[in-house]
């Protein structure tokens, strides 16, 4: 059973709309920002203010290509698609769903951006992040959904919908 791979903007809701919809499916959840901060011992947001954007998104890379789940619902990090590496084995046994926000959602649900562990570059606004990164998410979408509303259980409704529609009848 395949594994299903939720991309998208810091403040899509990858990690809420994981955990509910991993209940839903019956599936185990994976955040991979959570399993940075176990391999690493440390908060994301102090490896990058520590070792810097370049080596944060190294440390992601080796995390995701650790992973060994199947039937599983996995949220990863905003910046998880600058690694061709690990999205490519993140889509090999798995449908990846980018969640779509606007900059101004993003913008408005990001309070914590100096702690929340979002990889800017130096001198990067996180206008030049967001518009880095929509071409990298579509890239690599099997299936968009819009995430505008708070409404978690509507959006993880039309995600289960569009799942059932992407795969093959008689699988799961």
């Amino acid at each position: 059973m395949k594994n299903i791979i939720l991309i998208g903007m810091p403040g899509a809701g990858k990690s809420t709309m994981g955990v509910i919809l991993a209940k839903a499916l019956g599936r185990t959840f994976i955040d991979t920002d959570l399993a940075i901060q176990e391999k690493t011992g440390r908060l994301l947001q102090e490896i990058i203010d520590t070792e810097g954007a370049e080596a944060f998104k190294k440390i992601e890379e080796e995390t995701v290509l650790s992973l060994r789940f199947r039937n599983a619902v996995i949220a990863t990090g905003g910046s998880v698609v600058f690694s061709e590496k690990a999205m490519e084995y993140l889509r090999k046994d798995g449908i990846v769903i980018y969640l779509t926000i606007s900059f101004e959602v993003m913008e408005k649900r990001l309070r914590n951006i100096t702690t929340r562990g979002i990889v800017l570059v130096a001198g990067e606004s996180l206008r030049d992040m967001y518009n880095e990164r929509v071409p990298l998410y579509g890239k690599y979408a099997d299936i968009t959904i819009d995430c505008p509303a708070e409404d978690f259980e509507t959006v993880v409704g039309q995600v289960v919908d569009a799942i059932g529609r992407a795969r093959p009848p008689g699988t799961r």
